[in-house]
């Protein structure tokens, strides 16, 4: 017999301690934090901008280019997310996938942890202690992000500074350079799929390459904004149409 009672162990009733209040007050919490955080930074770019020679216009240039590419990425998270609140409740999602943002990792990590206890998300054995364990299980994947981050930046700014003194060239090569490595990653891990996945990235390229054309042909500043959010908005209803739709063999 499934009860709904909160901290029943056995219960396959996920959303009865998913939901718990202190859940939601810990997910307000950390969405706090990050308002606070983005307008810490909002605020010392604006101070900073003068010194490196970055006028009030162009700074809004970026944040509004930054806000338009963020909507592609943010769209394919969304979609995942509604798919998994069953699966962890609407607190975690937030928090775990909301602030990461990487679904597969998140679900990685509770899968692991529910193997370990014999259990696998979403079937009969999928309790609400495997449920504590896999949140327990995301939040220090998540975690261990984040010290890694705060003990490497400190060291990377070091490397930073010298490869600064040696050339200061570099520093404006490699940044793009590693830019253009990691998305060149992500497309090709992507290629050897399925031909929706082909059909997708060459459909997301030929956008933004369109997008950067008519930007750069005809003078369009704010299509240069909007070209990296159209290219993934467009390539995500290229795949959705194309699993749909099942026109292609290995959809």
């Amino acid at each position: 017999m499934i009860t709904s009672r909160p901290g029943d162990p056995g219960s396959t009733d996920i959303l009865a301690i998913a939901n718990l209040p202190i859940l939601w007050i810990l997910a307000v919490g950390v969405f706090a934090a990050i308002i606070l955080q983005t307008v810490v930074y909002i605020r010392a770019a604006r101070i900073a901008a003068p010194a490196a020679g970055i006028s009030s216009a162009e700074l809004k240039t970026s944040f509004r280019a930054g806000a338009v590419a963020a909507i592609g990425p943010s769209l394919a998270v969304v979609l995942v997310s509604v798919a998994l609140l069953s699966l962890f409740g609407t607190p975690a999602v937030l928090v775990r996938v909301g602030l990461v943002g990487s679904a597969a990792t998140e679900t990685a990590s509770a899968s692991i942890a529910a193997t370990t206890m014999g259990a696998a998300l979403g079937d009969a054995s999928y309790t609400q202690s495997v449920f504590a364990v896999a949140f327990m299980a995301m939040s220090l994947s998540g975690a261990m992000w984040m010290i890694a981050t705060l003990v490497l930046t400190p060291l990377l700014r070091r490397g930073d500074s010298r490869l600064r003194s040696v050339n200061p060239a570099l520093m404006a090569i490699i940044p793009a350079a590693a830019l253009l490595g990691a998305f060149a990653s992500l497309g090709i891990g992507e290629l050897g799929k399925t031909p929706v996945h082909i059909l997708t990235v060459l459909t997301s390229a030929a956008v933004m390459g369109m997008c950067l054309f008519v930007a750069h042909r005809f003078n369009v500043a704010w299509l240069r904004e909007w070209g990296l959010g159209c290219s993934i908005v467009i390539g995500l209803i290229v795949a959705y149409s194309l699993h749909t739709t099942g026109l292609m063999p290995g959809a």
